[in-house]
């Protein structure tokens, strides 16, 4: 069976997820561990544990459609003004779970098989990590640190970090890219969901030196990080962090935002990949998941999936 890695985090490698979820693959993501917005950073400030935001995303969308009910539950968001409000409950049960064992990777192990997951989910790292970015201010740059203020900050990031710089990636998750046939990176935040798993050293260089072939999957929109970055920057960005690694596809979601495809189809073929367009839009900022299904699994049969 084709084996496949997911890269990404938050809600563009759940969209990722739903879609090869639906293919007959063994099917591994590989999760950011650097959120620190909401419920995850209020989370963070007091317990040294992974953050569990991003990881219940991955999670409920590989979850088994006979235990809908149990991943409806695990993304309930508590209202109100009390101590619980704006903590989704699967934050919760990954922070219980991930106090009450010493190796992280079998907390969320434990979390999917309640949830019936139809892939393995893993961190990429087994210790939490903060992105720190430099942004052009001006004639000077601005450093910042922070998954979420890097996402939500006004001015053009001209280079991004992970701190620590010396942190260890998780071994399960080196094992996977290694024995991988397919690595599929994106949609998702370019620079603090895509880009965070090549500033990791180890899992850059387990991807490189792997024989799977990459795909790229392109955003539908601009998002706050990437204000004004055309869809060929967006690639420019990855390549400037992706010493040795070779892509084989871009995948571009939405025909109808090729705003330059000649300088698309060049930014591809810097990264030596095909650029493959199709319209896989549900609406102008959603991937329609049945469609990039098909797409994904059209490049995964015609090349002989490995």
């Amino acid at each position: 069976m084709t084996s496949v890695v997911a890269f990404g985090g938050g809600r563009g490698l759940s969209a990722s997820l739903r879609a090869l979820t639906r293919l007959d693959i063994d099917l591994t993501a590989v999760v950011t561990v650097a959120d620190d917005g909401g419920s995850s950073g209020t989370i963070r400030e007091s317990r040294p544990v992974l953050p569990p935001g991003d990881l219940r995303k991955a999670l409920v969308a590989t979850a088994d459609p006979a235990r809908a009910d149990a991943a409806s539950l695990f993304s309930h968001r508590f209202g109100g003004e009390d101590f619980l409000a704006g903590h989704p409950v699967g934050n919760l049960v990954l922070t219980s779970l991930l106090e009450r064992r010493d190796n992280p990777v079998a907390a969320i192990a434990e979390a999917a098989d309640l949830l019936g997951c139809r892939a393995r989910i893993l961190p990429m790292s087994c210790e939490p990590l903060d992105i720190e970015a430099d942004l052009a201010e001006g004639p000077g740059v601005r450093t910042i640190v922070g998954q979420h203020d890097v996402a939500v900050a006004d001015g053009e990031v001209t280079d991004v970090r992970l701190l620590p710089a010396d942190a260890r990636a998780c071994p399960e998750a080196l094992e996977a890219v290694a024995a991988a046939d397919w690595h599929v990176f994106g949609p998702g935040s370019w620079y603090t969901s895509v880009i965070p798993h090549l500033l990791l050293p180890e899992l850059r260089e387990a991807v490189a030196a792997s024989s799977a072939k990459r795909i790229v999957v392109l955003n539908l929109s601009e998002e706050k990080e990437t204000d004004g970055l055309t869809l060929a920057g967006h690639l420019d960005a990855l390549g400037r962090y992706a010493e040795g690694v070779r892509f084989h596809y871009v995948v571009s979601g939405d025909t109808r935002t090729l705003d330059d495809p000649e300088s698309l189809n060049t930014a591809a073929q810097s990264l030596q990949a095909e650029l493959v367009a199709a319209d896989l839009a549900a609406d102008v900022v959603t991937h329609d998941v049945a469609a990039l299904a098909a797409a994904l699994g059209r490049l995964l049969v015609e090349d002989g999936g490995s």
